[in-house]
């Protein structure tokens, strides 16, 4: 498939209210039907960067993802961001994970844990972090789902051979270091030849942050394909063509000169 259809919903979110934030991206989902292929919601969409797991966490056949995938088949689109799930392991041991999600109108559903925590704000303390980088396929598109503060680290996100398409990170960055936010991003686009969309939020959450947003999508070259206003609660959509970006990989090869190597974690590589 050519071309691929994505909208970017930069939202406010009501810190730790699941049913509130259902709603209101119910409310907008409708009006998106037909219209899209792919939604991106913030990191955290349903309740904020919350440090209270155990509170809020719910396995992935919880309420969050069961009533997104019904969403997804039923305004046939597929459905992104990240949620505050659990997990027990071999051992019943319970652990936390701030995990990803890429849901598909055709049942199919991908996660991914996110790998780099954040430090400042202690989210390796209540969090578990993930070491696999699943690469999504959806419509003949290859997609990689990262997670807010992965965007600082770049060799996370290293597109080797062209593996993925489309990159995607959901976030919750303050406006504060928003800078970087602005610069990271464009560069994740032209260092690894790829459309490269970025969903962040707006508000205040239950820590007192605030959030402007920079909901934005890049080109393969560092263009701004679509964005969002900042502090607005919008919807931007753009197509993406497939056919432009390999044009685009076989007219400036770079990535034939890439360096190899490979990531080790908690005995996983990727």
């Amino acid at each position: 498939m050519d071309s691929l259809r994505i909208s970017l919903l930069q939202t406010d979110i009501i810190w730790e209210n699941k049913t509130e934030n259902l709603r209101r991206v119910h409310e907008k989902l409708q009006s998106l039907c037909g219209k899209t292929d792919i939604l991106v919601l913030p990191e955290m969409f349903s309740t904020g960067f919350s440090m209270s797991p155990a509170a809020l966490a719910e396995p992935v056949t919880g309420e969050t993802i069961t009533t997104l995938q019904q969403w997804s088949k039923q305004y046939q689109m597929a459905i992104t961001g990240s949620f505050i799930a659990s997990d027990s392991d071999p051992a019943s041991v319970q652990h936390y994970y701030n995990r990803g999600f890429f849901l598909t109108p055709e049942g199919e559903s991908y996660f991914y844990d996110k790998r780099h925590l954040f430090r400042i704000g202690m989210e390796g303390e209540q969090y578990t972090a993930g070491n696999q980088r699943p690469i999504i396929t959806y419509k003949g598109w290859h997609i990689l789902l990262l997670i807010c503060y992965d965007l600082r680290f770049p060799v996370w996100s290293r597109n080797v051979d062209n593996e993925y398409d489309l990159l995607i990170y959901v976030a919750s960055w303050p406006s504060s270091r928003r800078s970087a936010w602005d610069i990271l991003l464009q560069a994740r686009a032209q260092e690894n030849l790829c459309y490269t969309c970025g969903v962040n939020r707006i508000g205040t959450d239950g820590n007192g942050l605030i959030y402007n947003g920079g909901s934005i999508l890049y080109s393969p070259k560092g263009e701004v394909l679509a964005s969002v206003p900042n502090d607005k609660e919008s919807i931007a959509t753009a197509t993406l063509s497939f056919n432009q970006l390999q044009n685009f990989r076989k007219k400036f090869p770079v990535w034939q000169d890439a360096d190899r190597f490979s990531i080790f974690s908690d005995n996983n590589s990727r």
